[in-house]
């Protein structure tokens, strides 16, 4: 006889108490593998795929697509055993939001009111076998999903290389230059995106938007940060020209292409270790100011869903060319919400380029708990006193919010003049290497 299981929404870690629920990935009448992922959730780090520890069949969904939902609310129910699912009785005890713990995720069946499950095809030379036309298409992944659909490719006319047919990224990335090669793009297709919070109207107050998601996790944090950080602003204006020069002698050597944002990121981890107050945290509890050792770069990047800090671990480790392609790998997962929430997670100085809004200054709000953020704004031609004489020059903004319980002015003054200087005389970075 069938057991009945209920899965509950896990513990999501990282303080998260809420999730809530951008799309499911199965329905009722559904057959799940063990470890499948069942849902799709976006917390106040990410958008993530939950995974059910259960194999059988669905009998129950708890919430509709929108719907926010705290930690150990009911998600679905299953129901396991030989007359739910031919068998497969044991759960995996594996939840954690966002890793998947099965290689192989089975592809999920329908059965039929008064039906059991049927058993799995068997594969002939190493293929697995095709399901109905109008059956569900074995493809697990959101980012494999979401490539699909941006390039108009049909997934049903697919066949996968992965376990059990599974359609994986490289399948989707080979049909398209085979599309390509043959002279023929995907028709266009329109992307859904998670669904924004419901609005609703207030007579005679205007518009009211929830603060829920991603963007109440931002109201929450900035507002903590005004509340707790006495902080200050200070900036000044660099001639960037001599940066620029250097980025572009670089990237005409061939190799890997740095990004100016890697040079900014390089400078200032230079800065933080000759100012390491900087690189801190306050611990008021104890009343210490605690300078650490590493430094975790967290940059703002601005998506669809809001505004979201990624974190580069170690950047002080990291040359330009690493640097580069981390800010790529992250800003690409920012992009798609596949950030996991030790990705948003444990930066110790933010470095933001406003500049690419269009603007040359702003004084942002430091990221709780960091003690320091520096902002660069965007770089254009301008007039400036060059050896003497009135020239045309890349200029640039800097600013630097500080936390004042950390260092006072002359301080945080001096890493500012070290980052101006290395932006205006990139040798100088060299010499104190």
């Amino acid at each position: 006889m069938a057991q009945v299981l209920e899965f509950r929404l896990p513990d999501l870690g990282e303080g998260l108490t809420e999730a809530e629920i951008v799309r499911w990935l199965v329905e009722v009448g559904d057959v799940v593998a063990v470890d499948q992922p069942v849902v799709e959730v976006e917390t106040a780090k990410a958008l993530v795929d939950v995974p059910c520890p259960y194999g059988g069949v669905v009998t129950a969904r708890f919430g509709e697509e929108g719907t926010e939902l705290p930690v150990g609310a009911p998600l679905l129910t299953v129901a396991v055993g030989p007359a739910a699912s031919g068998g497969e009785t044991e759960g995996s005890g594996n939840v954690l939001v966002g890793y998947g713990t099965s290689e192989a995720p089975a592809r999920r069946r329908r059965v039929r009111p008064g039906q059991t499950a049927p058993a799995a095809p068997p594969e002939a030379n190493g293929s697995a076998s095709r399901e109905a036309a109008d059956g569900p298409v074995p493809v697990i992944s959101p980012l494999v999903r979401r490539l699909a659909r941006q390039n108009g490719l049909d997934l049903k006319e697919m066949t996968g290389s992965g376990p059990d047919g599974l359609i994986l990224r490289a399948d989707v990335e080979y049909a398209l230059r085979a599309a390509e090669a043959q002279g023929r793009t995907a028709g266009p297709a329109t992307e859904p995106q998670a669904p924004a919070p419901a609005a609703t109207a207030a007579p005679g107050s205007g518009l009211r938007i929830p603060l829920k998601g991603i963007r109440g996790a931002v109201a929450d944090k900035l507002s903590r940060s005004r509340r707790e950080i006495p902080d200050a602003t200070c900036w000044v204006d660099a001639d960037a020209t001599e940066l620029m020069r250097a980025r572009a002698a670089m990237n005409a050597a061939g190799g890997p292409k740095i990004s100016l944002l890697a040079l900014l990121a390089r400078i200032c981890t230079a800065a933080l270790a000759r100012f390491p107050e900087l690189n801190s945290t306050v611990d008021m509890e104890a009343r210490e100011v605690v300078q650490l050792d590493q430094v975790h770069l967290g940059f703002a990047a601005q998506t669809e869903r809001g505004l979201v800090v990624p974190v580069v671990r170690d950047a002080h480790a990291r040359d330009a060319e690493a640097l580069t392609a981390e800010f790529a790998r992250l800003t690409e997962a920012a992009r798609t919400g596949s950030l996991t929430p030790g990705e948003l997670t444990g930066g110790t100085f933010t470095l933001n380029n406003y500049g690419v809004f269009g603007v040359d200054g702003s004084t942002p709000i430091i990221n709780h708990p960091e003690a320091a953020m520096l902002g660069v704004g965007r770089i254009v031609p301008k007039p400036w006193v060059h050896e003497g004489e009135l020239a045309v020059r890349q200029v640039v903004q800097l600013s630097l919010t500080f936390d004042h319980r950390v260092c006072d002015g002359g301080t945080a003054g001096g890493f500012l003049r070290y980052v101006a200087d290395c932006v205006e005389q990139p040798a100088v970075l060299l010499r104190t290497l």
